[in-house]
């Protein structure tokens, strides 16, 4: 009943936007509301254990917003500032200049894979993507072929990779070795994200041109001569100094002990929020003032920026507000009790579970963190399964087939100017080809370990 009421909602999400013409915020919170109805939620919560289905949209809507409306606002600053001092377009020509222009594609996929390890995917996305469109308008390269390898690598490694949150929880689920998790996913993911990156990127961008969204590219693409472009050293710093951070927190994490004063303040130091409002104070001073710009100058980007993500932030928001609503109906729960009683082994069970928990209610984490906590008994009373592989396999089911009930499906479709067809034929199929290749490589690695 679950299975076919998630169905259902997405053909409806589809035709609203597609054929009605209805902006993505209003169809998705109309969707949000009739599969609360299909499910028998309650108008209004009875109680706060059983959330009502208004309840739960400002729930999922605020949760989703009260993390990504902080990271867009403070990477979009950070982003303007970039593009007005040409500090990504400096990063542009470096990166154009050492790979050529053939295979610019492959060293975003290699910065993305660097860059994702230690921060999440939209904390990721939205320091990067201003190199992104610089490097699509300098040379005149499909922004999918760009764009794809850059939200591969950091897929792969947000899915895989420990200190991922979802995916270091796993691994303390299924009592896997930490160091051993993070080996087995970087042999893994990087053959992952070569496939699912550069190849399928240039094979669908020579198919589908699509240009940087001229609203989007005013703000975060500059040009400027190449006298006044500020060095490479020092724009690199600011554009990695939230992923030192965080990188510094996430050693302290596991190195020093999380009672003392020293690992409570490089873990603040290093949260993503923290990190990133560091990085663009500091890079209101190292691409702002030290490149001649006043305050008032400063404050005017800072402004001028945020006004084209107002529109990304309430379509992701939404986003969120239907994954909850499809996570407190009880629709994943069905799912997973279904595969309980499944006589699969460990990897593919753990993998499939996760895969359809994704599928059905959007959520990465959320289907992550179910299907091990369902696999992991299982898994305990056979001899001979490979926790660390599991992890991994777990990983790479919760990263299939993104669609229209993900919010990270709809921060892709609008910064990169996409239809809902576009994304589903760029982004969905990518996350699609992660999952299933990241899947075969862990079943190889398990015949041969």
């Amino acid at each position: 009943m679950g299975i076919a009421i998630v169905i259902a909602a997405i053909v409806v999400l589809l035709l609203l936007i597609t054929a009605a013409k209805m902006h993505p915020f209003v169809a998705l919170i109309l969707t949000s509301v009739g599969v609360g109805l299909a499910m028998g939620m309650p108008l209004i919560a009875p109680s706060q254990e059983t959330p009502g289905i208004i309840d739960s949209i400002k729930t999922g809507l605020g949760n989703t917003l009260g993390f990504l409306a902080i990271v867009l606002a403070l990477g979009t600053m950070l982003g303007k500032m970039m593009a007005e001092s040409g500090g990504a377009e400096r990063i542009a020509k470096t990166l154009i200049d050492r790979f050529g222009r053939k295979r610019v594609h492959w060293a975003m996929m290699v910065v993305a894979f660097l860059v994702g390890i230690p921060v999440f995917f939209q904390v990721g996305f939205v320091l990067l993507i201003p190199l992104v469109f610089t490097i699509a308008m300098e040379t005149g390269i499909s922004l999918v072929t760009i764009g794809i390898p850059l939200v591969a690598g950091l897929s792969v490694v947000h899915g895989l990779v420990p200190p991922h949150p979802a995916a270091m929880a796993a691994v303390g689920i299924f009592k896997a070795d930490v160091g051993t998790t993070i080996l087995y996913s970087i042999i893994v993911g990087l053959p992952t994200a070569i496939i699912a990156g550069p190849l399928f990127g240039k094979w669908i961008g020579s198919r589908m041109y699509k240009k940087v969204p001229a609203e989007i590219a005013e703000q975060l693409v500059q040009h400027k001569e190449e006298k006044d472009l500020p060095g490479f050293g020092n724009t690199l710093f600011t554009i990695l100094l939230p992923v030192i951070l965080m990188l510094i927190a996430s050693i302290a994490n596991v190195t020093l002990d999380q009672a003392s004063e020293a690992s409570k303040v490089l873990r603040f130091i290093g949260d993503p929020v923290v990190a990133l409002l560091i990085a663009t104070v500091y890079s209101f001073f190292s691409l702002g003032y030290a490149r001649g710009f006043n305050r008032d100058k400063v404050l005017k980007f800072a402004n001028d920026c945020l006004g084209p993500v107002a529109n990304i932030l309430l379509v992701i928001g939404a986003g969120g507000a239907f994954n909850k609503v499809l996570l407190d109906s009880g629709i994943g729960e069905q799912i997973a009790d279904l595969a309980k009683h499944s006589h699969l082994s460990p990897l593919l069970l753990g993998w499939g579970i996760a895969a359809l928990i994704r599928i059905a209610t959007g959520s990465a984490t959320v289907s992550m963190m179910t299907a091990a906590g369902i696999v992991a008994p299982i898994a305990a009373s056979i001899p001979g399964t490979n926790t660390e592989l599991l992890v991994l396999a777990t990983g790479a089911g919760s990263l299939i087939l993104s669609h229209v009930n993900d919010s990270g499906f709809w921060m892709i479709k609008e910064y990169f100017g996409m239809t809902v067809k576009e994304t589903l034929m760029t982004w969905t199929v990518m996350e699609t080809i992660i999952s299933m290749v990241a899947f075969v490589l862990i079943v190889l690695l398990n015949l041969v370990i």
